[in-house]
């Protein structure tokens, strides 16, 4: 069973991170947070989840469209032109993007004369190997514990599955002992705010809410009460935003400049929410997000039955800002850390 938490000791309480690894499995990447200083001891902390091979099914699965596409490719006799030709198609229709199409047919054609390789089925295991070093950049676990408290603004437009997202991390925060505070600085959107009541209730974390109340305001009483409620983790869920949308995206830096003002250094992380589904338009809005509020990382959902799942290449090969979690379905398991080889070998093999 694959451990979503481990927890860390070090000198004093405010110095425990929990960690969000890389998955430890041999087709992953090592741990890429780098351990407290000189820890005592370290313990695990195993929160419910689905075993991870049954997730990597799953992902396969949801990454199917994608996929096939790309595997029809490789059902030819011989390595040729043409080969290299559909495949540049493929890899543009599933929204990979250009930049990132040229980088990976580039060092495919390297991988090709190196291993020498005469058969199609080869290239595709080669094409394996080379988008798992171009998306090897994005791999990075969240750490928390650093500060007291670690704050996480959340961002994202409507739709992408953003307050969905913070209740599924806050369970796992939950479940990891670690004390959540969630302020619901979605004041325009009344679903908002009721959704993630719920998800308070059901994770028995407290929440910060005001019925038509300042974003901003909502934002700085839950950081302050925060702190001083001894709480590890703060999490603000803002309005749904589209990057074209300047007065509100001005408003989402206001709500940054007063999270400072609660707390120096916060918010230590801001996520933004994209749906795989919109292929190139995500890549569009992380490009916006990040100028704007200098994005930490990324949660990308709904990546079951998407046929662009390729975007996690443009995002690599353009704006190469950590993706922490991907999501493939409604439940709670259904969000997990992103593995470069894992997420390779689910579309490719």
């Amino acid at each position: 069973m694959f451990s979503f938490f481990k927890k860390k000791f070090g000198a004093t309480p405010a110095q425990e991170p929990v960690l969000v690894p890389v998955p430890p499995a041999s087709s992953a990447a090592p741990d890429l947070v780098a351990p407290a200083a000189a820890p005592q001891s370290t313990q695990p902390v195993v929160a419910e989840a689905a075993p991870r091979k049954s997730w990597l099914e799953k992902l396969k699965q949801g990454l199917r469209k994608t996929g096939s596409s790309i595997a029809q490719v490789f059902t030819g006799t011989q390595i040729d032109d043409a080969l290299y030709e559909e495949l540049e198609a493929a890899l543009l229709m599933a929204d990979a993007g250009v930049k990132a199409t040229e980088f990976l047919l580039e060092d495919l054609k390297r991988r090709v004369k190196e291993a020498k390789a005469t058969e199609p089925s080869a290239v595709r295991g080669l094409l394996i190997e080379s988008l798992t070093e171009l998306l090897k950049p994005l791999e990075k676990a969240l750490s928390v514990g650093e500060h007291q408290p670690t704050v996480v603004m959340v961002v994202g437009v409507n739709g992408a599955g953003k307050t969905t997202s913070i209740g599924k991390l806050t369970r796992h925060l939950a479940d990891a002992e670690q004390k959540v505070l969630l302020a619901a600085a979605d004041t325009f959107r009344a679903a908002a705010r009721e959704q993630l009541s719920v998800w308070a209730d059901r994770t028995r974390v407290e929440i910060v809410s005001q019925e038509g109340g300042d974003p901003s305001a909502v934002t700085f009483d839950a950081v302050v009460a925060g702190r001083a409620r001894g709480c590890d983790v703060v999490i603000a869920d803002t309005a749904g935003r589209l990057p074209t949308q300047l007065h509100l995206m001005e408003e989402l830096k206001k709500i940054r400049r007063v999270i400072g003002k609660a707390q120096a250094e916060a918010p230590h992380e801001v996520l933004l929410v994209v749906d795989g589904n919109t292929g190139q338009n995500a890549l569009t809005q992380v490009k916006a997000f990040d100028d704007a509020l200098g994005l930490t990382g990324l949660i990308v959902t709904k990546l079951d039955g998407t046929a662009k799942g390729g975007v996690l290449a443009a995002i690599a090969r353009e704006r190469p800002i950590p993706v922490y979690f991907i999501g493939v379905g409604e439940k709670l398991e259904d969000l997990q850390t992103f593995s470069a080889r894992e997420f390779a070998q689910a579309l490719l093999e």
